[in-house]
């Protein structure tokens, strides 16, 4: 019988339980008792924070990583995003990705009004004096390596905060970071 479940990655974790090389890092296994051959399906890097889902199914796993789901994100960027860089990112812009220019595919964007509440990040971002922010909402259906952070820096709003909030029907809600549910299935429609 495959366990599942829906965490809220803190900021400074790797989206994985074993890491090889020998500079210490902070592993999901330190956050819950996960079973045995648990897995992240997909990945949010080490700076970044937000919804992941675990599963001991290899199949659900590569279900859920299809291009078919959804996955949103809000970003806080450096300055005050237009609405012009927005329509670019919805277009798609050209990122580098292993070595090469990659056109990323058209996707949902829109700035958001009000600042979304997700407490203080384990690690200060900056203060006002260097200028202000703004947030935005960034829909993909793929999944690149730092993806979204390329795209928002490749029209001139370097990315500060990433919080994935949502992967298909599946919302973070209000999840704390580091903590973690136990679900019966994600009931992710494709």
């Amino acid at each position: 019988m495959h366990r599942h479940f829906i965490i809220h990655k803190p900021y400074g974790y790797l989206s994985q339980f074993i890491y090889e090389l020998k500079r210490k890092k902070r592993l999901l296994g330190e956050l819950y008792d996960f079973p045995e051959g648990t897995m992240a399906i997909g990945r949010l890097d080490e700076d970044s924070e937000g919804l992941l889902l675990l599963t001991t199914d290899g199949k659900e796993s590569e279900r859920i990583r299809s291009k078919k789901v959804e996955k949103e994100y809000f970003v806080q960027v450096d300055g005050l995003i237009t609405q012009e860089a927005i329509e670019k990112i919805k277009a798609g812009v050209e990122i580098g990705f292993n070595g090469t220019k990659y056109l990323t595919k058209p996707c949902k964007a829109n700035a958001l009004e009000i600042a979304p509440d997700f407490g203080l990040r384990g690690k200060k971002i900056r203060d006002e004096r260097h200028g202000p922010t703004s947030w935005a909402s960034i829909t993909v259906n793929e999944g690149k390596f730092r993806q979204v952070r390329k795209m928002t820096a490749a029209v001139g709003f370097p990315t500060l905060r990433l919080v994935r909030v949502r992967i298909g029907n599946v919302n973070l809600n209000d999840l704390q970071a580091g903590e973690v549910i136990e679900v019966e299935n994600f009931q992710i429609e494709i």
